[in-house]
């Protein structure tokens, strides 16, 4: 493999040249590269032919075998000036290899318009030292596409219009120079393709319209520079998608309107610099789509109107950076940010979604679940060990949120109720009231359950204790006054408990000795007595103008302090809402 280098020279001796699989060049070429901290020139031998022998091959039509060549100059431009073709006629180049080879001087290395046939294509290891390199309108017919270690030098990259066929293309390890890499219509075809570990360097990296076909894809592990990564309206079809643990720089990463296909796509751990991501109408038609653990800057990540409705997403632990987040009208099968740290506003204003996963989330700033001009249709929502220091935009009603929470599996009431007292003090920040004391009574109600369930699963005979004492405090504070929220529940109830005493008294006086005596001359049928009794008793007045007989008198104690009690929990109730 050749080495890296500063600097090279190269002196042509007249000399057979035969490499170490058998190929025999007409010439030899003494190569000394200068070395970054190397003293001594490192001296290489290679084969050599210069540009009239290769073009004089072309037309033979006999394989081009130029591995541990020296090549001045190689361009199917000038050969087509020299054979008077025209600019964009085909020139067929069979079993073209050039492995560890050195391309030198200061032309372009054009193969545009080349149909590749007869075996590999291969660069690997090739070290190009200037120019711009051009495979624009380039054909791979058979064999694989081999460019894995090759260094490609400052300038233009072009892959335009390629087509790769049935290729296996593999850019692994390679390294890019500065200036645009535009692979824009490029056609991928059934074969899988690497940019593993590549290197991108500066400038422009154009996808746009890239047909990736049905093998896999890979960028793991590369590293993109300081330019603008384009890879919009590219599609990809039934393989598998990676692009994890890539490096972006601070320039604008655009997936835009891109077709995931069907397979399982993967930004897992990617980074990503200070400049714009946007992944807005995207497809995918199946599988799951994975940005764990990704890392971004200041700018904003965009993925507005996504169509993911049989997709899995998930971006668990994934740091947002400080930039805006949207997912305004995105549909998800499931959607999960689980342990992710939000510190910027968050757009959560999804088209539908059957489960979106908020547990263990660090909310800094604000999350936007409500939309205004449409109704987001979502199955269930967890907030799960959320650490909500900015704010949650939802509005009990609109969104649901009962049968949002109460829809999840496998939490239990007591996960369900830190939910809810959640939700109660995000609604008392934000000055909802109203939904404030319906998180609250939910807080309570599953609470309840929780101490319930809790303690029979410690005992079973602790039920003996707990199941009376869970049903009088559901009695007690949920119905008789939803926990202090509904001063007109409590009304209802006060109304309720009077009938209900004064029909009791009815009956006690009708089917008993018990009476209700009047000490004045002012006589009042049964039924009267009855209901004067219980108001004057219920109302704590005691004018006493009438006073119990036998059992009454126990039935009248309770009723005082029935009435008592809930004036209070009315006062309390009211003036609650009052107050705020």
């Amino acid at each position: 493999m050749l080495p890296g280098h500063i600097s090279y020279n190269v002196q042509i001796k007249k000399l057979k040249f035969v490499t170490d699989e058998g190929v025999r060049f007409p010439s030899t070429a003494l190569v000394q590269f200068r070395v970054e901290g190397r003293e001594n020139p490192v001296v290489e031998l290679l084969g050599h032919m210069d540009e009239n022998e290769i073009y004089n091959a072309i037309d033979r039509g006999e394989l081009l075998n130029l591995d541990h060549c020296y090549i001045e100059k190689f361009s199917l431009k000038d050969y087509r000036l020299t054979r008077n073709l025209d600019a964009r006629e085909k020139v067929v180049l069979t079993g073209f290899s050039a492995r560890h080879s050195l391309f030198g001087g200061e032309a372009s290395l054009d193969f545009s318009h080349a149909i590749f046939e007869g075996g590999n294509f291969s660069l690997d290891g090739a070290w190009i030292n200037s120019g711009d390199i051009i495979f624009e309108s380039a054909r791979f017919d058979t064999g694989e596409a081999i460019f894995h270690n090759a260094h490609f030098p400052d300038g233009t990259v072009n892959f335009k219009n390629v087509s790769f066929g049935s290729a296996e293309v593999s850019f692994k390890n390679c390294f890019f120079g500065q200036g645009e890499k535009d692979f824009q219509y490029a056609s991928f075809g059934t074969g899988s393709v690497s940019f593993i570990n590549t290197e991108f360097t500066g400038g422009d990296i154009n996808f746009i319209n890239t047909r990736f076909g049905k093998g896999d894809v890979s960028f793991k592990m590369a590293r993109f520079g300081t330019g603008k990564v384009d890879f919009h309206f590219a599609s990809f079809a039934e393989g598998n998608v990676s692009f994890e643990r890539c490096e972006f720089g601070d320039g604008r990463v655009d997936f835009r309107t891109v077709e995931f296909g069907t397979g399982r796509v993967n930004f897992n751990r990617s980074v990503f610099g200070d400049g714009e991501v946007s992944f807005d109408e995207c497809e995918m038609d199946a599988g799951k789509f994975s940005f764990k653990r990704a890392m971004l800057g200041t700018g904003s990540f965009s993925f507005e109107e996504v169509m993911f409705e049989q997709v899995e997403a998930s971006f668990e632990r994934t740091n947002f950076g400080t930039g805006k987040v949207s997912l305004y009208k995105s549909w998800f099968q499931n959607l999960s940010l689980r342990f992710c740290h939000l510190n910027g506003y968050v757009d959560l204003r999804l088209n539908k979604c059957s489960f979106i996963d908020l547990s263990d989330t660090i909310v800094r700033d604000i999350i936007d679940i409500n939309p205004h001009d449409y109704s987001a249709r979502i199955g269930t929502l967890s907030l799960a060990g959320m650490r909500l220091i900015g704010r949650i935009y939802v509005d009990w009603n609109r969104n649901n949120l009962l049968k949002l929470i109460n829809s999840q599996q496998g939490s239990s009431y007591r996960i369900k109720a830190e939910q809810f007292r959640i939700l109660k003090e995000n609604f008392k920040n934000l000055g909802q009231y109203n939904d404030e004391d319906r998180a609250y009574v939910e807080f309570k109600r599953n609470e309840l359950k929780a101490e319930l369930g809790e303690s029979l699963e410690k005992n079973p005979l602790n039920g003996i204790y707990h199941y009376p004492a869970y049903l009088f405090k559901l009695v007690l504070f949920d119905l008789a006054g939803l926990y202090a929220t509904s001063p007109v529940r409590v009304l209802v109830t006060m109304l309720a408990s009077f009938l209900v005493f004064s029909l009791v008294y009815f009956l006690l006086m009708l089917y008993t000795s018990a009476d209700i005596v009047a000490s004045v001359d002012d006589q009042l049928g049964m039924l009267a007595r009855s209901f004067y009794h219980s108001a004057i008793t219920f109302l704590t007045i005691g004018y006493g103008d009438h006073y119990p007989v036998g059992s009454i008198r126990w039935v009248s104690s309770l009723e005082g302090f029935s009435g008592l009690f809930l004036m209070s929990y009315f006062t309390v109730a009211f003036v609650r809402k009052i107050l705020r």
